[in-house]
């Protein structure tokens, strides 16, 4: 028996470079792009309308949407040390909400990087109906603000 798949949301030990990683991830987007077709058919672009069940399920539909991008996910040790640099996704104060963050370990100079970066992330999910906000948080962290678009 296989475990289920799941999107990498940039906490844990992440998906490294797994065999057959790249086919599952194609294949869950693939599946989120045909369940929109399905849900959102008279839209202009069906595609670009998030699905109702990836609305309630806001963290691990943006979370395959970065990484079907080709993004890289952070990851973390058990320890919570960050491991390695790139998006990180959890659920936002609001509900129906989340927050992109873009992390690394120290010294990687991923807080320097981070507006470029999240600036690319907004950019892949304006693409997919999300609205995404780019904020400064406490002592000028930067972070996205995501949710289902107007």
């Amino acid at each position: 028996m296989t475990d289920a798949f799941e999107p990498a949301s940039g906490d844990g030990a992440g998906p490294g470079d797994a065999p057959g990683r790249a086919a599952e991830v194609r294949a869950a987007f693939e599946a989120l792009l045909a369940i929109r077709r399905v849900t959102s058919p008279a839209a202009a672009d069906p595609e670009a309308v998030p699905a109702p069940w990836e609305v309630h399920r806001t963290v691990r539909a943006v979370s395959l949407a970065l990484e079907a991008s080709g993004l890289p996910a952070s990851a973390s040790a058990p320890d919570g040390r960050r491991t390695a640099t790139g998006y990180r996704v959890a659920g936002g104060e609001r509900p129906g909400t989340v927050r992109v963050e873009w992390l690394g370990p120290p010294g990687s100079g991923a807080a320097h990087e981070a507006e470029a970066r999240l600036k690319g992330c907004a950019r892949v999910l304006l693409g997919l109906g999300w609205e995404a906000l780019l904020y400064r948080g406490p002592r000028g962290s930067r972070y996205l603000e995501v949710e289902r678009g107007a």
